[in-house]
């Protein structure tokens, strides 16, 4: 007897068990059911339902297009940065201001720029590791009747290849060893060798320097540099292509050409005197770059008797840069996807408060059948998400799709520098989250208003 009663509690557990799992798969066939019924409406109304998804589809687009041309700038200012060197900065000669009498005089003498005593008061500042001085010739480079047009000879130090990142296709640099003796050797840059060099190794062959009639030296290359890839805001702080540069030794450009440079045209010469036309400083840490760029400027400043001819620059503007435009495209982004997705919830709520019109007699139905307000709430929630879902994942697709063709628009377009573009991962995810959100928010109202319908009323609805 006391086993037969130890067996009812047993019974009774195994009834609630059975009852639980029961009620389990009565509300997994329910949402599988409403979720069928919300696709089934969808394929019903094809076009009413692309046109209720479609500001969700233009926004979710937006979002991750914006983004990826957004990333893709961010990665080139990167790639920039790391060619330049984080810890670099530029301090560039840069012409003054020229008064219009000064441009009339058919001959003219400028003197500016920074000077070799600048060089030695910038050796003093704290934090330094390197310090490159550069001069720019402005002398032509030519070989066997080949004219590099875009070349520019610079004289400098054996540090610069380093300090700038400047590394080797085939040969080697010149070293202390050439600098000290005024050697007439030079490393040449990718492009100045695509020019002068078409069909043959450029290496051990010999280049002038200078033009006809005037002082000219002809220098063996040594080294070709790789291409750079500094392109952008990269070139533009230079000032040049590096691709297109001739090093030589600072020491052997001063012995052939001293500091002036004469530019003689029709009815006009220009004598530049320049003593070096850019220093670049490399500091020991990242963080030492913006204060002891304003050190350099002032230190300038105090020898330059207020003449503004000189640039101070760090190619970790260039992050800065990228990152003020991310900034304004994520600004940007967030308007146009704002004004699409509220336009997409505003689209879906009226929508489906037509359509609970449309369905009241049927929510009656299902009300007297014994379905309670919160199953009526699930079954508009359910297929208000699936609208927006399904928005969300054309949005996706789409917007990939826009992303990945940026690259291919800028190719047809010659004048336009091709942009790579970076899709983010957590673009595409929070797209499709935040679709979702818009889907149960907007439904909420139209789902509440259907689960309060009177059953009785619902039914005598024609």
């Amino acid at each position: 007897m006391g086993g037969g009663d130890r067996d009812v509690p047993e019974r009774d557990s195994q009834r609630t068990t059975d009852n639980g799992l029961l009620t389990t798969e009565s509300m997994l066939n329910f949402l599988l059911e409403t979720f069928r019924l919300g696709l089934r409406n969808l394929v019903l109304h094809k076009l009413r339902s692309f046109l209720t998804a479609l500001g969700i589809i233009l926004g979710v687009a937006a979002v991750i297009c914006m983004v990826a041309i957004g990333e893709g700038a961010k990665q080139v200012a990167l790639a920039q940065l790391r060619q330049l060197g984080a810890k670099n900065i530029l301090i560039r000669s840069s012409p003054p201001a020229i008064s219009t009498e000064a441009t009339g005089r058919s001959s003219r003498v400028l003197s500016y720029g920074l000077h070799r005593d600048d060089l030695d008061r910038l050796t003093t500042l704290p934090r330094l590791a390197k310090i490159v001085p550069m001069r720019d010739t402005e002398q032509k480079v030519t070989h066997g009747g080949l004219l590099a047009g875009s070349a520019h000879a610079i004289g400098t130090v054996p540090d610069a290849f380093d300090v700038i990142n400047l590394p080797l296709a085939r040969g080697h640099y010149f070293n202390q060893i050439h600098y000290d003796e005024k050697a007439s050797v030079c490393v040449i840059g990718a492009s100045v060798a695509k020019q002068l060099f078409p069909f043959e190794d450029p290496i051990g062959t010999e280049v002038q320097i200078g033009a006809s009639g005037r002082s000219t030296m002809i220098c063996t290359v040594i080294g070709v540099l790789d291409p750079t890839g500094v392109r952008g805001e990269g070139q533009k702080m230079i000032g040049r292509d590096l691709d297109d540069d001739v090093y030589f030794p600072l020491s052997t450009a001063r012995s052939a050409f001293g500091d002036a440079v004469v530019n003689i045209k029709a009815g006009s010469m220009e004598r530049k005197i320049i003593e070096l036309s850019e220093i670049w400083i490399q500091v020991q840490e990242v963080d030492d770059v913006e204060p002891i760029a304003l050190i350099a400027e002032n230190t300038l400043a105090n020898f330059h008797a207020g003449s503004v001819d000189y640039v101070v620059k760090a190619p970790l503007d260039i992050l800065r840069a990228a990152e003020a435009s991310a900034r304004s495209f994520d600004f940007l982004i967030v308007g146009i996807a704002s004004i699409s997705l509220l336009v997409g919830g505003i689209g879906i709520m009226n929508i489906m408060l037509a359509t609970v019109t449309e369905r009241t007699r049927e929510i009656g139905i299902r009300r007297a059948l014994g379905a309670k307000q919160r199953h009526i709430t699930l079954q508009f929630l359910i297929e208000t998400t699936v609208i927006s879902l399904t928005g969300g994942l054309i949005g996706i697709s789409l917007g990939i799709l826009a992303a990945k063709s940026v690259p291919l628009i800028a190719r047809l377009f010659r004048s336009v520098d091709e942009h790579p573009i970076q899709i983010a991962t957590w673009s595409v995810l929070g797209s499709f989250i935040i679709s979702g959100v818009i889907g149960v928010g907007f439904g909420l109202y139209p789902a509440i208003m259907a689960a309060r319908m009177n059953p009785i009323e619902a039914l005598r609805h024609e």
